[in-house]
């Protein structure tokens, strides 16, 4: 079992050994998925950018509306209350 301590502002150095096996260096980026009471540490290899195309859809996608749909979303209002 691998071990490490908690910095006093919550941070944590992964051992050499955890870094090599899920093959991550400095500046990448990881996932914490919580599961219960265990903590699963993932490599975030892909971004949303790099997914585009992934996807099939049919027909033209207007990605300014949908941007517009998902900001009123976040803030709270109905996009069709006007």
């Amino acid at each position: 079992m691998l071990q490490t301590r908690i910095g006093r502002r919550g941070q944590i150095t992964l051992p050499r050994e955890v870094r090599r096996r899920i093959k991550v260096d400095e500046g990448d980026q990881i996932a914490f998925i919580i599961e219960g009471e265990q903590v699963i540490i993932k490599p975030l290899t892909q971004s949303l950018h790099d997914l585009r195309g992934s996807v099939r859809v049919t027909g033209e996608q207007d990605f300014d509306a949908i941007r517009k749909e998902v900001t009123a979303k976040r803030a709270g209002r109905d996009n069709n209350a006007g």
